[in-house]
């Protein structure tokens, strides 16, 4: 088994720290590494490279590269993953949605995507 991450686009100017789960076509970046640990240097990668802050969505797959990805994976690819949001400081706020619902894609004036 090996991780695969997205860079989900934060979309939503009043909630900066939700962004989209793309799926791994149609992500801007995609990451397969072997160790959960190794996604984060990845995640801060891309925020070198892309904006100060965004997201990434991951999760366990079985694939051994990213241009082969087996269907299943992208075809299941949805935001029931893990989600890491880059924060300022270089920090990343884990959030595991693998065994709960992820927040809802409509928030309402006030509300959180981080409150359940």
């Amino acid at each position: 088994m090996r991780w695969l991450m997205t860079l989900g686009e934060r979309c939503r100017p009043g909630a900066p720290a939700f962004a989209e789960c793309p799926n791994p076509h149609e992500a801007r970046a995609v990451a397969l590494v072997d160790d959960a640990g190794q996604l984060f240097p990845v995640l801060l990668g891309w925020r070198r490279l892309f904006s100060a802050e965004l997201t990434g969505w991951a999760c366990q797959v079985e694939a051994e590269d990213i241009e082969n990805l087996p269907p299943d994976v992208v075809e299941n690819w949805g935001p029931d993953q893990m989600r890491l949001d880059t924060m300022p400081g270089g920090y990343v706020k884990v959030a595991d949605y693998r065994d709960h619902q992820p927040p809802p894609a409509r928030l309402t004036p006030g509300s959180s995507p981080l409150r359940r």
